[in-house]
């Protein structure tokens, strides 16, 4: 038997159901332009669902932006072709923001089309939780258009509780207290706990 290899800290190799191999791991500098032509691919109602508004192209400061981030308060993760970062064309993307006034903070999840409905959205979610909780977040939370059934469904699954707005009429913020007891895993039904 192989031995199995060793990978980084939150790097993870997962064979999707249609058989294609990517792997999750932290966003790199490198994956700038690869996020910038991965854009061009999505359909504007999956542009309209993570950024909550219309927007024609990823800029070339935006995706610095998203791609150097802060490890103090700022953690995002890409599921990738398993290919060099900047070279590997990006398939999802999860993020999260601490905000340090309030020890709260903003979840966000793209997966394209290509690869979505085999369940990448809620292993990232769980990767996300894991990562919160480590770092004594309170709550985690997102904005969510009403009519995208299939994000508030996954956030309910992972008891997230919801939150009409009252001055964002079709949004509803997700929110999970991140002080109770810890969301099951959903890879091994066990608790997510902080560290790796």
């Amino acid at each position: 038997m192989a031995t199995r290899e060793r990978l980084p800290p939150w790097h993870e190799r997962q064979r999707l159901p249609n058989g294609r191999e990517v792997l999750i791991r932290p966003v790199r500098p490198e994956d700038a332009e690869p996020l910038r032509a991965g854009f061009a691919l999505l359909q504007p109602d999956e542009v309209r669902q993570r950024f909550l508004y219309a927007l024609k192209e990823l800029t070339p400061d935006m995706a610095e932006r998203f791609t150097r981030i802060d490890p103090r308060t700022e953690f995002a993760l890409v599921a990738a072709e398993p290919l060099p970062p900047g070279e590997a064309l990006v398939g999802a993307v999860a993020r999260v923001a601490i905000d340090e006034r309030t020890q709260d903070a903003e979840f966000a999840i793209l997966v394209s089309r290509y690869i979505a409905n085999m369940g990448l959205g809620r292993y990232l979610m769980t990767r996300l939780v894991k990562w919160a909780r480590g770092k004594k977040v309170h709550h985690l939370y997102g904005d969510v258009f009403e009519h995208n059934t299939p994000m508030l469904s996954l956030a309910q699954s992972l008891g997230f509780e919801r939150e009409f707005q009252q001055d964002a009429p079709g949004l509803i913020r997700v929110s999970l207290d991140l002080r109770s007891k810890p969301a099951v895993d959903s890879r091994a039904g066990g608790e997510t706990t902080p560290g790796t």
